[in-house]
């Protein structure tokens, strides 16, 4: 079963956004494996909290990447 794992920071994707990952990956996997990995293909789109990221040994933070931080719109 193909499987796709695409870790964003949370709360910068729409469901639109997230609907397109989704597609264009299984499309791309169809387009590798043929038709037969049209229903087996797994795709999870993973949303890390905001300094949830490290490289070099350093916490990354949105506003380290020039990203505005994400509004609380207070849907817990």
């Amino acid at each position: 079963m193909p499987f796709a794992n695409f870790k964003v920071p949370e709360k910068t994707l729409t469901p639109e956004q997230k609907e397109k990952i989704v597609t264009r990956t299984t499309e791309l996997y169809v387009e590798i494996y043929g038709e037969r990995a049209r229903d087996n293909t797994m795709v999870l789109v993973e949303e890390v909290a905001d300094g949830g990221w490290g490289i070099s040994g350093g916490v990354l933070t949105l506003a380290m990447l020039g990203e505005p931080a994400p509004a609380d719109t207070g849907d817990a």
